[in-house]
């Protein structure tokens, strides 16, 4: 027994010698790479990474790193099973946003491609630029004015059915059902009630895989995330095929008024060899942007929510400006663009919101050659990871950087490449617009209509792995006086 202890444990120390060997930056093959520590084989730093988050401090894991080995901009770590550079100043993410645009590339976690994987013709990659080029389209002024009728439309429905006559509601939920309903009507036309919920138990099932290790075993959360997925992209190739039947879009015209709208528009998309994308490839796209358009504004509305409930005199200011737009509007007219733009102060406390929790915990960029920066290099095939959190809770850049403070954003707002909840430059959320009127469009209808409070008033939103209330936000409404 024991020289097979013995062996298991040369075994062991040879492993562990070669880890830390192959992991030294002071090589001549990498040259000097930032400071830091990659912790343990194989598993890295992610387990401390993810327990932080479920703490609701990932501002912790970086300024820990940055002050322990004296980091400028970026450090090292080993994170999801990659040799990962966390940017941590403004400095850094400029660099990760527009300086090092050549020479780096969009990467996704190994989760992400499995739960939607490349094809013969195209990759994770091509399609999230496609999409983000198509969305681009879609922000237009025209376009947004289009659609945010549409969106108060809605959501005087969701108000009207799931939170009126009630006296106790969770938010969570419920702005998840609103923003996915919103989802499914703008980018695959679809209202009818009983499919939107069906796709919504697929989708909950997906994006709590998406983020998830990528370990795919039956039972793991990344396993029921592709079985979701793989569903989802079948439905949606059935809907793809009537709306071409219906819309004779064989007869493709990008100037048609079908090519408006966001799935037509898809079916005009074609490969670099100049064919029409097949209809698997135009689910997988569509799956892609539903999944872009429904997580950010949800968790905000969710937190913009908290927030309103536990700062009275930030809810009076709100519900102030809502009333006025509310009141100088004849009965029964929709919101429009005009409106929006008069809703200054509550775009302040939805960004304040952003800031302070933001819903999704950055993006990563993979080096296609040796980079040089600040006197360090960033070998080929590293990955760079910008996170907000490095720089949203940081006194440098935000004083008192736990008060909630929408003044913060008047004049000229956060110092650049601070403040980025959407990230920056070329990359930055082509979707962010259309959040942006989501929210606020949410806001009007729920402030014009209630007041409330915290069930839990010490209830905490966490990343896991992306944000969630712990309790899912139960709230007791006090329906206004002059609600109809």
């Amino acid at each position: 027994m024991a020289p097979l202890f013995l062996v298991l444990v040369a075994i062991v120390v040879i492993f562990v010698s070669l880890y830390f060997f192959f992991s030294n930056e002071k090589s001549h093959i990498y040259g000097k790479v930032p400071p830091g520590s990659k912790g343990w084989p194989f598993i890295g730093e992610t387990l401390e990474y993810l327990s932080l988050g479920k703490k609701n401090n990932v501002e912790k894991f970086i300024y820990d790193r940055k002050n322990k080995y004296n980091a400028r901009h970026f450090f090292k770590t080993s994170y999801i099973g990659e040799n990962m550079l966390f940017a941590c100043t403004t400095e850094a993410n400029k660099f990760v946003f527009v300086t090092a645009n050549k020479f780096v590339r969009s990467w996704w976690p190994k989760s992400m491609e499995k739960v939607l994987p490349s094809t013969e013709k195209t990759s994770t990659v091509e399609e999230s630029s496609r999409s983000r080029r198509i969305a681009v389209v879609f922000n237009e002024p025209v376009v947004l004015q289009k659609y945010v009728g549409m969106f108060d439309e809605v959501a005087k429905a969701h108000i009207k059915k799931n939170w009126k006559d009630q006296k106790v509601v969770k938010v969570y939920p419920l702005a998840k059902k609103f923003s996915f309903a919103l989802a499914c009507r703008t980018i695959l036309n679809v209202s009818d009630t009983q499919l939107v919920e069906e796709f919504e138990k697929l989708f909950i099932c997906l994006s709590a895989g998406f983020f998830s290790l990528p370990i795919d075993l039956p039972g793991t959360k990344l396993n029921r995330a592709i079985k979701a997925a793989k569903e989802l992209r079948r439905r949606f190739e059935i809907i793809i095929r009537e709306s071409k039947r219906k819309n004779n879009i064989d007869d493709r015209d990008s100037n048609s008024d079908e090519a408006r709208d966001l799935l037509n528009f898809l079916l005009q998309e074609k490969y670099s060899n100049g064919e029409y994308m097949n209809d698997s490839d135009v689910a997988n796209m569509t799956l892609g942007i539903l999944i872009a358009g429904y997580e950010a504004a949800s968790t905000t509305i969710v937190s913009i929510m908290k927030f309103l409930a536990e700062l009275p005199e930030v809810y009076e200011r709100v519900r102030q400006e809502q009333m006025d737009i509310l009141n100088s509007k004849p009965p029964g007219e929709l919101l429009n663009m005009s409106d929006i733009r008069n809703m200054k102060y509550s775009w302040n406390v939805a960004s304040e919101a952003l800031r302070l929790l933001p819903p999704v915990a950055g993006t990563f960029r993979e080096a296609i050659r040796d980079l040089s920066y600040d006197g360090f290099t960033i070998p080929q095939g590293w990955k760079m990871h910008w996170n907000p959190h490095a720089t949203h809770k940081n006194p440098e850049y935000f004083p008192d950087p736990y008060k909630f403070d929408p003044s913060r954003f008047e004049g000229n707002g956060p110092p650049l490449f601070s403040y980025v909840p959407f990230g920056g430059g070329p990359h930055i959320c082509p979707g962010r617009e259309f959040a942006k009127i989501q929210m606020l469009v949410f806001m009007h209808n729920v402030v014009t209509n209630f007041k409330w409070e915290k069930m839990f008033p010490e209830e905490q939103i966490i990343i896991d792995p992306v944000l969630v209330p712990t309790k899912g936000l139960p709230i007791r409404l006090q329906p206004h006086h002059q609600c109809t």
